[in-house]
């Protein structure tokens, strides 16, 4: 299997800690992810590492028994160590103050820091849970529920184990995720996974239940909203979105592996040691071992070889796994790195290649377009709300934040379309009819295109002599009005003479001073163009002859430099009788440019009558 197939890695950088052994105990910490190495009960020293220390802690403690949990707090201020199961030890001497108790007779329990919330298991079959939320030093009781079991034979008790239980933030809401190893009907064979949603308030609600088709032993992961599904058996591991459309049974959707099966991709054990030990070639990881450990939302632990690794997607094999390119964007848009695999997902399918429909590159464009608009009307929420001055009165009011799925027309237009358009190969047809489909997915969603997107349309038509296209297209406003389209136009007057009128109605249209008409051109180098239009109006005998000159001398074409000087001097000679420039006009460095380039002789000599 080449490496483009795997879509799950670990990460390259992983904590590394000593190996658990009949001396070294090993601990995890799930709410500071710190991985706590205690030697001979402490008393030979303590080692705490997480993945964002730059320095690991080390302190000693004297060996007073078995140690069965050691934690910090938060921030690392105090420690707190367990050896029996009624007593939790504060090296250093602290008062405590009991804020809240309740009474439950308790199987086990489930805690998750991110979302603050414990889970207790209660009942005799272990699956009532009580969910309380911590917040601001308060306790508050969630309504309880209950876990479904599966059927079970006779002879056996079912009972619910906290090794089939998980509790993860997926899309800003917290689940609790059972792992149910035989379905409830009969007819479906397979293990499958059962999402609860867990309100901050409200009822618990079974919201999700995601098909494994296989049966052994599992383990639970979350990354970027996926939920990750590992096999034991097999070596291989399976993700699930549960954003993406599924089988809705009125109570419950039903979910499949989004991809094929695919082992994490294989992970070498870099040597440590002096340069000359390290010569030796790295040693291949034992992945889906029995001595690892999987915590929320995604890490893997092997004891075993002292590693603490995060679990990471990669989203580009991900591109050639899923041929439906509407699913894929769907999954790919909900990703926290997904711009540039976007973006070149959208130059695979207008590649010769793999072109796909224009079908299916309008459903592309729609579905990049949909989240453009929807950051768009937050944007414009979030700042008429400013206006009003809401945002003293509610501190709530935050900024929408643009993520990687937001994908403007600048990205489309120079990651995408600008390269596409230059493709000798593609048939202009296809071109034109791809810039149009984008442009038509825009005004679907009513935003506004930019003149960039019209003129690489404008140019594409010009380039393959479709002018009469370019006249349909102007004529029933496909292409939006505006100044730059308008000089665009202009400028292509000499290969097609309607285009200055086009461009002329369009600048009326758009209630333009002819002055700025003519700045605007001069700007992009279209001198002649500025000249005609300005001619066109009758303008020329009061226009400054040094600002044409100097846009002229700009574009470094000495012909056009010449045209536009002698165009001046016929001026001087209707105007004055004399074709020199007079010292108010301040061309004397242009005079010398134009002597310099072609000579004295070349300057026009006056006219007698």
């Amino acid at each position: 299997m080449g490496e483009e197939d795997y879509y799950l890695e670990l990460c390259e950088r992983p904590v590394q800690f000593e190996k658990a052994n009949p001396v070294n105990c090993v601990f995890f910490d799930e709410a500071n992810k710190q991985v706590f190495a205690v030697r001979s009960g402490g008393a030979t020293g303590v080692v705490v590492k997480g993945p964002d220390d730059r320095n690991p802690i080390s302190f000693r403690m004297d060996d007073k028994g078995e140690v069965k949990c050691i934690k910090f707090s938060l921030e690392n201020k105090i420690l707190a160590v367990q050896r029996t199961s009624k007593t939790v030890v504060l090296p250093e001497k602290r008062s405590l103050k009991l804020l809240k108790s309740h009474n439950l007779n308790v199987n086990w329990y489930m805690y998750c820091p991110e979302s603050a919330v414990i889970l207790l298991s209660t009942t005799v079959l272990e699956n009532v849970l009580q969910p309380f939320h911590f917040r601001a030093g308060t306790m508050s009781k969630l309504p309880k529920f209950e876990i479904e079991l599966p059927a079970a034979p006779k002879s056996t008790k079912p009972s619910l184990s906290e090794r089939d239980i998980a509790m993860a933030t997926v899309y800003g809401q917290l689940y609790v995720l059972f792992l149910r190893h035989h379905s409830r009907t009969s007819n479906s064979t397979g293990a499958e996974v059962v999402l609860y949603h867990l309100p901050r308030e409200g009822a618990c609600k079974k919201m999700h239940i995601l098909k494994l088709n296989r049966t052994g032993k599992f383990a639970l992961n979350v990354v970027d909203n996926l939920v990750v599904v590992h096999h034991q058996d097999t070596e291989t591991s399976v993700i699930f979105d549960i954003k993406l459309r599924g089988e809705f049974d009125g109570s419950v959707t039903f979910h499949h592996p989004v991809l094929p099966a695919r082992s994490i991709q294989p992970y070498q054990i870099p040597i440590a040691g002096p340069a000359a030990v390290t010569s030796q070639s790295p040693v291949p990881c034992k992945l889906y071992s029995s001595s690892w450990i999987v915590f929320q939302p995604d890490i893997i632990i092997s004891a075993s070889q002292g590693y603490l690794w995060n679990l990471q997607v990669k989203l580009e094999p991900i591109v050639n796994l899923l041929p439906d390119k509407g699913r894929l964007m769907d999954f790919l848009l909900q990703r926290k790195e997904c711009k540039m695999v976007i973006l070149s997902v959208c130059s695979q399918m207008l590649s010769e290649s793999d072109r796909a429909s224009l079908p299916v590159i309008a459903t592309v464009f729609d579905k990049l377009n949909h989240e453009y608009k929807k950051y768009l009307d937050a944007e414009q929420s979030y700042a008429m709300a400013v206006e009003a001055g809401q945002s003293r009165s509610s501190p709530l009011l935050k900024r929408p934040v643009r993520t990687q799925a937001v994908l403007d027309q600048s990205d489309v237009y120079t990651h995408v379309l600008s390269a596409f358009v230059e493709k000798k190969e593609m048939p202009h047809k296809f071109v034109i009819a791809v810039l149009m489909e984008y442009i038509r997915s825009l005004n679907q969603f009513q935003i506004a295109v930019q003149h960039y997107l019209h003129e690489l349309v404008i140019k594409t038509l010009v380039q393959h002599n479709l002018f009469y296209m370019l006249h349909q297209f102007l004529q029933y406003h496909v292409l939006s009005d505006s100044k730059p389209l308008a000089c665009l136009l202009l400028s292509l007057e000499s290969f097609y003479p309607p285009a200055h009128q086009l461009s002329l109605d369009m600048l009326k249209r758009l209630s333009t001073a002819n002055d700025e008409i003519v700045e605007v051109l001069l700007s992009k180098h279209q001198v002649l163009a500025a000249l005609r239009f300005i001619r066109g109006i009758g303008g020329h005998d009061n226009i400054s002859a040094r600002k044409f000159l100097d846009a002229a001398k700009q574009t470094e074409d000495n012909m056009l430099f010449y045209t536009i000087f002698r165009f001046f001097e016929q001026r001087n000679q209707r105007l004055r009788g004399s074709p020199n420039f007079t010292p108010g006009e301040h061309c004397e460095e242009h005079v010398a440019f134009f002597k310099q380039i072609f000579g004295d002789q070349a300057l026009m000599r006056p006219t007698t009558f």
